[in-house]
């Protein structure tokens, strides 16, 4: 009997002393699971304070314009230096006669003397119809001169022309003369819109009727060797129909 009341006092001791063992450890456990959690719930505020799913969709929603204001920043310094009266909003103007090529002018406002004006060697009547079946990529290429004082890119005055990756001959540099004012003045004050100018019975040009397309431009300056001119969308949906790259390499 008495070694089985020593055995069963051993044995709770034991249990005793391992169940003592265990509230201390659980009670560590506790209190490192109570700094866990505190320390999570801390982590977990923050994260859900940094990422929460509305300052997602704001990211989102504000990525482009967030990327277009670092860029103008990131700019800024070089657009004075490379500034041709132009800013990044520009009046694009396409005319030319049915059967002639096609004339191409940007203007900070229709009352303005074009800052860029070209006449390309595509004929109007081809234009028209490659806009028709789809978005249309213009590219003008020059090459670098040798001279130590270089023009102003918007000032080259030949250029290679490739349009939708098409070689189109060449683009010539025209300087605003009466006839290009009397056909920017007719079409005035519209800032977006397509027609047909009407032309004297005793005009005498065999080119039939002058067409035109305006539409508001968007300028991107790269360098002082590249700019980009993106047709804008009333809508703002969908890309632009009409780009135009100028590029001397």
């Amino acid at each position: 009997m008495k070694r089985i009341e020593a055995h069963d006092s051993l044995t709770f001791s034991r249990r005793y002393f391992s169940w003592k063992n265990k509230v201390a450890e659980e009670q560590e456990d506790d209190d490192l699971g109570e700094t866990a959690m505190g320390f999570t719930t801390k982590s977990t505020e923050k994260q859900s304070s940094i990422s929460s799913p509305a300052p997602r969709r704001k990211l989102s929603l504000m990525a482009v314009p967030k990327l277009r204001f670092a860029l103008s920043v990131g700019l800024g310094r070089n657009r004075t230096q490379y500034s041709s009266g132009l800013g990044t909003k520009v009046l694009g103007t396409l005319y030319g006669h049915r059967r002639g090529h096609v004339h191409l002018a940007f203007q900070e406002n229709f009352k303005q003397k074009p800052a860029f004006l070209v006449e390309l060697a595509t004929p109007t009547s081809i234009l028209v119809k490659e806009m028709a079946s789809g978005l249309v990529r213009i590219v003008l290429e020059c090459e670098k001169s040798k001279e130590k004082k270089p023009i102003k890119l918007l000032d080259e005055l030949i250029w290679k022309t490739y349009c939708n990756g098409r070689k189109c001959g060449y683009a010539i540099h025209r300087e605003c003369n009466s006839v290009e004012w009397k056909v920017l003045n007719s079409i005035g004050p519209i800032s977006m819109g397509a027609g047909v100018l009407p032309t004297a019975a005793d005009d005498g040009n065999s080119d039939g009727e002058m067409m035109f397309m305006r539409a508001k431009f968007e300028r991107v300056i790269g360098s002082k060797d590249s700019e980009a001119f993106y047709m804008m969308n009333p809508d703002g949906n969908g890309g632009p129909e009409l780009s135009l790259y100028l590029l001397r390499i």
